[in-house]
């Protein structure tokens, strides 16, 4: 293992978990941009990503009455 994968090991083992997943869904963007995958084969990541965001009964509570 590199030192650079080290590295950014460490700092993502200390990083808050909002940053851990702003992490991974970057690090999957990165990864489907230089597959030459469009953005339709994003939408299920973002959907991943966002689901810890908003599928929480915080959120439905918040949305109930709208």
């Amino acid at each position: 293992m590199s030192t650079l994968t080290q590295g950014l090991i460490e700092e993502i083992k200390t990083a808050p978990e909002s940053v851990q997943r702003e992490v991974a869904e970057f690090l999957a963007f990165l990864q489907a941009r230089g597959k030459g995958e469009g953005r339709e084969s994003l939408l299920p990541l973002a959907q991943t990503a966002w689901a810890a965001d908003w599928d929480t009964p915080e959120e439905d509570a918040a949305w109930r009455d709208l």
